[in-house]
């Protein structure tokens, strides 16, 4: 439970009464109760208002702010303020203001704008988290502490240069072992000095953002850049930590974002809480995907949907409107993977600025008399009569998919074989084939505890870290099934090539030595043709981006390739490694391929969908001791009837009981207590 001052689904969302008169606040504080609101994120971005200069404070209005929300009964995660740093600080202090990657210091103006590395950043924005928890610790409104506001950017300035030196200094030790992971006796880049070490940007190692000559520095460039936001996170959060212990600590994370490596992140967080804004487009699946690798950030745990927007976003290209009923399907979606509060930016809606089209609860006209509004609160009294039920469940699975920050890096900065080679979208569809078919599946770290789990998949596993391999010839040696892809063993942990053939150190786990990769046109392809018939898995299947051209060693071929002058090798094997086995798909194939084969594994496994529905209905299930719920999510837009089987089901909101099957409405939800 996040805080057991508010032991139910927190609902609510970012709050910013510092942008309106105060006569205004009665009206939010009546709406807010209409709505079922009794969570308000505040103050976000309001540091400038907090602290007019360096050494004036003005908590008064904010007192207030807080002392009206406790009187209508709405609780509040408290934000140090700390995303955008306020106009006199930057004209005091310009070195606080980030270097951009072509090299240019910036002028004041936007968010994001402190470099991470600065002394004067560093003790300014602790100094503001302190005087926050200081004067709030008592407070009866406080039940979360969210410090700043979607950590992100990459600073390029001479502090952060310097602080890259002693970075690698305590990484590595020695000049001799940077040279050394760095390949830098190519082009004749060997250091002699760490002072000759210089940030990779445009003016050295880069010709894009995306291109480097030397992948080793910018793999750790990376590294660096997401700890040192990483630390400014750890600065303030050990400050309110040190106040107020009994408080949990976020801060809201935005997905499968490139540029933090979100599992460290974890680490360091007492609740991961996330920020979700698909497009109109997006699929529902990668939806699911994102819920699972927030839900998988902490090995399962609950996790807070920090922000979602009531119906549109204002800063895609097209910003439709949510159509009825989308906002609590894509909300119940998320409390269906494991969250345990559904949160909204923003609650009532900006006049100015960049996100002034940005949806609200309270939209412009200032009433409740609106479609957003009325159903926000129809969502609102929904979650209340679950009261307790679902806080601190969850999801149950026995797939797992490895998802890796630095292989993801690693792959698309470097020079070849594929610019079409995209890690995420390889991640997603394998999800995406279990998720179709409803199996329950986490989205785990390299260092997440394997066991747990009866079928592990790693699509393009191109970085083997030190210990994994040894961990995964363990998994499959207990009964496990390993599945990884193409563009896999290739690299250790600098970036340097693991000699003595692909795929390095899987080798013997996978019984395979793959003796060229091809890289395939756009537009181009090849076949996949089963040729001993696994499960449900024959025929043929198309393939794409990259052909890995391999040799059986221990393994036995299931398939081959259709065509080119490789036609008739390897395309799919399956090694069997003692009491386990272990498979390989050396190229990308169509989904119809994924969702066969892991269907097909699954089987083998003895692991069986959430729930058999029809197309269109996502099924997944949370457990809490002897209890576990079932949720049925009708995505289509006609409604459905899914059968149930004869098992013992009431509807978790009205208690009433449920036998045969039940009809889902169109962009409907049913959530069921099962006995």
């Amino acid at each position: 439970m996040i805080n057991e001052k508010l032991p139910r689904i927190w609902y609510g969302g970012d709050y910013n009464p510092d942008q309106w008169p105060e006569q205004i606040w009665q009206e939010d504080m009546r709406l807010f109760r209409k709505a079922g609101i009794n969570v308000a994120t505040i103050p976000d971005f309001s540091w400038a208002k907090l602290q007019p200069d360096e050494d004036t404070w003005d908590f008064a209005w904010l007192d207030r702010a807080l002392d009206l929300l406790s009187k209508n009964g709405i609780f509040a995660c408290i934000v140090t303020s700390t995303g955008a740093v306020p106009p006199w600080l930057a004209t005091k202090y310009p070195e606080v203001l980030r270097t951009t990657f072509d090299g240019r210091r910036r002028k004041y103006g936007h968010r994001h704008n402190a470099c991470p590395n600065s002394p004067v950043f560093r003790r300014l924005s602790t100094q503001l988290a302190r005087k926050l928890a200081e004067r709030y610790a008592s407070h009866p409104a406080l039940v979360a502490w969210h410090v700043s506001n979607e950590y992100g950017g990459r600073c390029y300035c001479e502090n952060c240069e310097k602080a890259f030196r002693a970075w690698l200094r305590q990484r590595y030790g020695t000049l001799d072992a940077l040279n050394a992971a760095w390949w830098t006796a190519f082009w004749g880049h060997t250091f002699t000095d760490w002072d000759q070490v210089v940030v990779p940007n445009i003016l050295s190692e880069h010709t894009d953002e995306t291109h480097t000559a030397f992948q080793g520095i910018t793999l750790d460039y990376y590294r660096f850049a997401s700890q040192s936001l990483l630390d400014c996170y750890r600065a303030e959060r050990d400050v309110l930590r040190a106040v107020t212990p009994g408080v949990k600590i976020t801060t809201n994370l935005m997905g499968a974002y490139k540029e933090l490596d979100y599992f460290r992140w974890a680490k360091e967080m007492d609740i991961v809480s996330w920020d979700n804004y698909p497009a109109l487009d997006t699929p529902t699946s990668e939806v699911a995907f994102r819920h699972d690798l927030m839900r998988g950030l902490k090995a399962g745990a609950p996790f807070m949907l920090m922000e979602q927007t009531p119906s549109q976003t204002n800063w895609q290209d097209y910003n439709g409107l949510k159509r009825p009923g989308v906002m609590r399907l894509m909300s119940l979606q998320a409390v269906a993977r494991g969250a345990d509060t559904v949160m909204f930016f923003q609650l009532r809606r900006s006049r100015g600025a960049s996100e002034k089209y940005h949806s609200a609860v309270i939209d412009h006209v200032g009433h409740e008399n609106t479609r957003v509004f009325r159903e926000v609160a129809a969502l609102g009294a929904e979650l209340a009569s679950l009261g307790s039920a679902l806080l601190d469940s969850r999801v149950e699975a026995r797939v797992g998919i490895l998802f890796d920050w630095e292989n993801w890096w690693a792959i698309e900065m470097s020079s070849g074989p594929s610019i079409g080679l995209k890690y995420v979208e390889q991640v997603r569809g394998w999800h995406a084939a279990l998720w179709e078919q409803n199996y329950a599946v986490d989205v785990v770290g390299l260092e997440d505890d394997l066991s747990r789990y009866d079928i592990v998949i790693a699509p393009v596993l191109s970085m083997v870290k030190p210990g994994l391999a040894k961990r995964l010839e363990s998994f499959v040696s207990a009964g496990g099934t390993f599945l990884t892809t193409f563009f896999s063993g290739i690299v250790n942990e600098t970036d340097l090539v693991t000699v003595g053939g692909y795929p390095g150190e899987l080798r013997r786990l996978l019984g395979i030595w793959v003796e060229e990769i091809d890289a395939l046109l756009p537009g181009a392809g090849n076949s996949i043709h089963v040729k001993s018939p696994f499960g449900d898995l024959r025929g043929s299947y198309a393939c794409g981006i990259l052909c890995d051209i391999l040799h059986c060693e221990m393994a036995e071929p299931i398939a081959v390739y259709g065509s080119d002058f490789y036609a008739g090798t390897p395309s799919v094997t399956r090694n069997r490694f003692e009491k386990g086995s272990a498979w390989y798909v050396a190229s990308s194939p169509e989904p119809a391929f994924m969702s066969t084969l892991v269907r097909s594994l699954a089987h083998e496994k003895g692991i069986q969908p959430v729930a058999n529905v029809p197309p269109g209905v996502e099924a997944t299930r949370r457990r809490k001791g002897d209890e576990s719920f079932l949720f049925l999510l009708n995505h289509g837009d006609k409604p459905v009837t899914a059968g149930l089987g004869n098992g013992k089901l009431t509807e978790l909101a009205s208690g009433k009981p449920v036998k045969g099957s039940i009809q889902i409405p169109a962009k409907g939800v049913v959530i069921l207590r099962e006995a």
